[in-house]
This record gives structure tokens, sequence and C-alpha cells, in this order.
């Protein structure tokens, strides 16, 4: 019996590839879709499908099971309804919801998603998680391989600088893709430098120290016409290749973009999973977004420390341990237990990390010095200073004093690694 198991596990890598070859290509479909809607109300409307020549997603972990995000795309085989892809995500407009400016006015946000291409016909689902946690479907549609409308991607003829290859097989690696905004072409060995200053950094920290060869990192050498990047509040307006702007949501230092499809035609110039945006300034800034993009300054006296938060948000889904930010409305419904794998309401934190806490340690954990190394249940998270808890006094996810993640953040990361990787 326990041979029989062993070979059933063996072979389930295998039958997943077998599954990736009958249904999918070595490629990718980009789907760009609108989201418009307020504070209470959200409308799906599809744009675009351009087919990208790189999948360098998993093929063997094709059903997302731990769907972190508020929003997740479901590719279904056409007639069956069998399911055959999924992956949460989180997007720029599900933040913009929660400010106030969201309950006054209506807006449109240009938004995109990226599944293997099939080979077969299929059926998109765009879904989102409503307050109260019931997943609905936003839109669904039907996609033929054979579709003259699908739009052959436009390769461009930009320099690639491969600043870290750990692993050949893009389907066995993170891929990430960094881009360069408001660096003019004079300064594209600035950019190389910064890219180099990106390696460095990521792989100093624990866990990415102990996966390095898990990792690829790519940079597109796209120049902007003008240097630095606009800053409204200083009455600052750069032209830049992404239009990457500060006091994103009149929050000084957050810095994002709504140009979703300057970003996505640069980032498909090479196989990535997750993007990132250095930004040519030294304004302390950036923001980083769950299987979105991340964006950080490339010459701030910080600049590390911020590209690794940033990319914790981006990559592993983990939430702010702050809780002294009033840029957001409501984030979290406190009768829900929250995605994000670093913060519980407590709702469900069998399902978090109560396996790492020990059984001496109260819950909730008083913030107080003689547990300032101890893995806990502290009150205060996701902008919240009650009923939102975090597994640690400080974390980089809080602060930039210890310049490490605590282990419950680390483990997250780890798990996430080898989502890709294996």
């Amino acid at each position: 019996m326990k041979k029989t198991m062993l070979l059933f596990l063996a072979l389930l890598p295998m039958m997943a590839w077998a599954q990736f070859d009958a249904y999918f290509s070595e490629s990718s479909l980009r789907v760009d879709y609108c989201l418009t809607g307020n504070s209470k109300e959200t409308s799906f409307s599809l744009k675009e499908l351009i087919h990208e020549p790189y999948w360098s997603g998993s093929k063997t972990n094709l059903i997302d099971n731990l769907e972190f995000g508020s929003y997740i795309v479901k590719v279904f085989e056409t007639g069956t309804d069998h399911l055959l892809f999924s992956k949460g995500y989180q997007n720029l407009y599900g933040e913009w919801q929660t400010t106030d400016e969201a309950k006054q006015v209506t807006k449109t946000f240009d938004e995109s998603v990226v599944v293997p291409f099939p080979k077969v016909k299929i059926d998109i689902a765009l879904c989102y998680k409503t307050w109260e946690g019931e997943l609905k479907e936003g839109m669904r549609f039907s996609v033929s391989p054979m579709d003259y409308f699908i739009r052959d991607y436009d390769k461009l003829d930009l320099p690639v600088y491969e600043a870290w290859i750990g692993n050949k097989d893009i389907t066995k690696a993170v891929d990430i893709v960094i881009l360069p905004e408001g660096y003019t072409q004079a300064e594209m060995g600035k950019f190389i430098k910064d890219c180099d200053f990106f390696v460095k950094s990521m792989f100093s920290y624990a866990p990415y120290d102990r996966y390095r060869e898990s990792f690829n990192i790519r940079g597109v050498m796209a120049p902007s016409a003008e240097s630095g990047c606009t800053m409204p509040g200083d009455h600052i307006y750069k032209n830049t290749a992404m239009r990457f702007s500060f006091w994103t949501f009149d929050s000084e230092r957050y810095c994002m973009s709504t140009d979703n499809r300057d970003i996505r035609d640069l980032a498909g110039q090479v196989p990535y999973d997750q993007i990132y945006i250095l930004i040519n300034t030294e304004k302390y800034g950036g923001g980083g977004i769950y299987n979105f993009y991340c964006s950080s300054a490339s010459s701030n006296g910080f600049s590390s420390d911020v590209i690794i938060h940033e990319f914790g948000h981006g990559f592993a889904g983990l939430a702010d341990e702050y809780y002294n930010d009033d840029t957001y409305g409501d984030m979290y419904n406190n009768d829900l237990e929250p995605w994000e794998p670093n913060i519980t309401t407590l709702v469900d934190f069998d399902a978090k990390w109560k396996d790492m806490v020990d059984k001496k340690t109260p819950v909730p954990t008083p913030r107080e010095k003689r547990y300032e190394s101890t893995i806990g249940v502290f009150e205060g998270g996701g902008y919240e200073a009650e009923g939102v808890y975090s597994p640690h006094m400080d974390c980089l996810m809080k602060t930039f004093n210890g310049h490490e993640f605590c282990p419950v953040c680390q483990r997250a990361i780890e798990r996430m690694i080898l989502y890709y990787s294996k």
C-alpha cells in the first residue's frame, strides 16, 4: 500500500504535465479588460486578446489552491466546464474602491490577466470576491485558439539585460522582469547598475538567499523621453515610458500607474511571472500589488528594504503590518478571515500561523518587550489598529528597523517560491 502511494505521488507531476500539454501550448494569452465602477458597484468589459510568446508559469501547479487576492481568473474547457487553470490576483482598481474618491465618482481602470495559450476552445471567467466573501463571476467569455481577432504580440526592438539566470527552464523558476521608469537612453547604464542592485538586494534577505537557483531576473531596456518621475504635489510632470506618478490616491509616497497596456507591452518582451518597475528617483516611495506589479525608487537610502517589502506584496501576497495609514477606508471585513497569509481576524486562525505559535504564548499577544522576538498574535495590521492581528512585533512588512522578515512571512515567501519552481 505504501509503495503504491509513493508511486502515485511520483506520477502526479507527470500527470499534470500531460494535462498542460493536452490543453495548452508554451505561449500565453493576455486578456486586456476594463473594470468600471465606484465604491458600491463594479462592471467588467473585454478589451482585447493578445497572443504573447512565452508561458513562464508552472506546468504542474495549474490550479491555484491558495486563492490569494480578491480576484481570480478561471479557465474551463468549453462544453465540459472542466477547470483547467486558475490564478488569484489583486489590482489597483480594488484598492481605489476603498478610497474616499470612489464614494463620489465612477472610474474605469485597464487591467490584464495572463493564462496559458489554449490548444482547444476554452471559457474564461473573471471572478471577484464581494465584501461578504462570496465569489462571483464578473464576466465569462469563450476563446478559440483559431480566432483571428487574437492579436499577435508586437515584439519591440529593445535590448534585454539578463541580471540573474538561476534556472534556464522558465517553467521551473520565478521569472521577474524589471522595467525602467524615467530612465533616458543616456541613463541605461544606470538602469543596468540598478538591476544589479536589485539582484544583490533580493539575495541578501531570507528566505530568498536560499533559493537563488529558483529565480530569473531580466531587465528590459526601454528608455523614457524624460528623466525622473511625475510628482503632482510638487507640480512636477514628466514624459515617461509608463507614466508612473507619486501621490497615487493622494498618498505622497504611493507611486503607481494606470497605464496598464504600456506596462504589459514592455513586460511581454521576456518571460515573466512578476513585474517590477524601478523608478529613477531619489524620492522615497513605491507600491506593490499581488500578481499585478511592484514599483520602488531606485536611488533612495531605503531602496534595498523597499524593494524587498514591495516584492513581498506582489509575489507572496503579504499585507502591510503597520496600522497608522489613513489612505484607505475599511480594507477588511472583520467577520471574515483575510486572504493575506500574515494577518488574521482570528475568524479562521487555524488556516494561518497557529501552528507556529507556542502554546504558552497568549492569544492575543500583548505588544510588550518580553514578546518582541516571539511569534504571536499582535493586534494591529493591515492599516487597522483594532480587529486585525499580525504575527510579530516587527517585520519588514511593518518597519525597516530589523531589516528582515519574521518567520511567518518567510514561510509564506518560501511556499510561493516552491509553488512556482516545483
